[in-house]
């Protein structure tokens, strides 16, 4: 099977490596970037059992999340990753996620991959329509997603628990034809 390469001006997406452990678990370990994801700090031992782990999956398995590193081409470092997930009752559905370094943010590389990841799920993959779940205090994500032509769809009062309070989640989505209408 082909493996996932995204490639742009600045970046490549592509599957996440053993050698990207390092860069991986620099930001991956930092409390600020970690702080709105579903996910907490890793520590090294954990950052590599991750890697290993999502080496095992493969885009295009339904419910089945999948990891990808966001490299930068001219420093050749990971800088963040993204996720994909396919729907698990209609594979034309995708949710998608991004984190970004805390040493690269505000740099527009958040909306580069998010960009490349729609044209690739989009217009490569003829994917109906991308969702992303942001919790509602993820102030700079929801300015991300807004920038790129996602519109909220809703707004989840207290429905998830995690790092030990209820918080609540809006959601994004965009369909093929409005990114049509977009690029």
């Amino acid at each position: 099977m082909k493996k996932l390469n995204i490639k742009t001006k600045r970046l490549q997406i592509r599957p996440l490596e053993l050698e990207d452990l390092a860069d991986f678990h620099l930001y991956r370990s930092n409390p600020e970037v970690t702080k709105y994801q579903g996910f907490d700090v890793l520590t090294l031992d954990e950052a590599e059992n991750f890697i290993i782990d999502n080496a095992t999956k493969h885009f295009g398995k339904a419910g089945e999340w999948v990891q990808y590193a966001i490299e930068n081409l001219d420093t050749k470092k990971v800088i963040g990753d993204c996720a994909i997930k396919l729907n698990q009752e209609d594979t034309r559905i995708a949710e998608i996620g991004i984190t970004i370094s805390h040493l690269e943010q505000k740099k527009g590389f958040a909306k580069e991959a998010i960009r490349a990841i729609l044209a690739f799920l989009f217009e490569d993959k003829q994917i109906h329509r991308v969702v992303e779940i942001v919790d509602t205090e993820n102030i700079a994500s929801i300015s991300l997603l807004q920038s790129v032509g996602f519109r909220k769809e809703g707004h989840f009062i207290e429905n998830v628990f995690f790092k030990g309070k209820w918080g609540s989640e809006f959601q994004y989505a965009m369909l093929k034809r409005e990114w049509s209408l977009l690029k």
